[in-house]
């Protein structure tokens, strides 16, 4: 994949998946995501956003490896966890970050449990990890990066409130949006969570077949 100054490890990993051109959205995003500023990316579905949050979580915490969180994703449900956590399998395979997913319809206990023992990404939906934030007070200061996927049918199930506990919650971090359309309760939240975002907006027209993204 031709993205500028890319991770080795992340590069051979994508080859032997056979991911070897990046689409649009990736290519016009990379350097941005990759310099920790805060961003808005409005994408249709089938665009390739999950591919592209899994490529430039791996780019900006590969080389290491800590106890306490630096990636933390919300994601709509169980399934979106799963989906994520398959994508990481694949693409991390070279740089061996511990990546973890909680759900709702896990058991709290032993996800408490494996997190303290260490990892390098938290992928959870919003019910899930704002019942860890608050009941467990995780480490954040160490966090790089804050994304929420699937910010329209996660805003549309009313996850405000639970969002921007847990942002609030950490005092620096990149702040990443994706959605697949500006309504008005995105524009909300951005308002409330990101200082000064780039925004990128990709019209249909732009939409990859990049078949790993849910």
């Amino acid at each position: 994949m031709k993205l500028k100054k890319i991770n080795e490890n992340l590069q051979k990993a994508l080859i032997e998946n056979d991911l070897v051109e990046a689409n649009a959205m990736q290519q016009e995003t990379f350097s941005t995501l990759k310099s920790g500023a805060d961003c808005l990316i409005i994408s249709p579905k089938a665009s390739g956003k999950t591919t592209t949050i899994v490529i430039n979580v791996i780019q900006r915490l590969a080389g290491s490896n800590e106890e306490s969180p630096r990636a933390l994703i919300v994601v709509e449900d169980k399934a979106k966890v799963l989906a994520m956590e398959e994508l990481f399998d694949k693409y991390n395979r070279y740089t061996k970050l511990e990546v973890y997913g909680v759900h709702d319809k896990g058991d709290m206990d032993y996800d408490k449990n494996y997190i303290s023992t260490g990892i390098d990404v938290l992928i959870g939906t919003p019910n899930r990890l704002s019942e860890m934030f608050s009941s467990a007070g995780y480490n954040v200061n160490r966090l790089k990066m804050f994304i929420i996927d699937d910010t329209d049918p996660i805003l549309k199930l009313r996850h405000e409130t639970k969002i921007m506990r847990i942002s609030n919650s950490i005092a620096k971090t990149q702040r990443i949006v994706f959605a697949e359309q500006l309504t008005d309760r995105v524009d909300v939240l951005i308002e409330k969570m990101l200082i000064e975002p780039f925004e990128f907006d990709f019209d249909e027209e732009e939409e990859g077949d990049d078949e790993e993204e849910i």
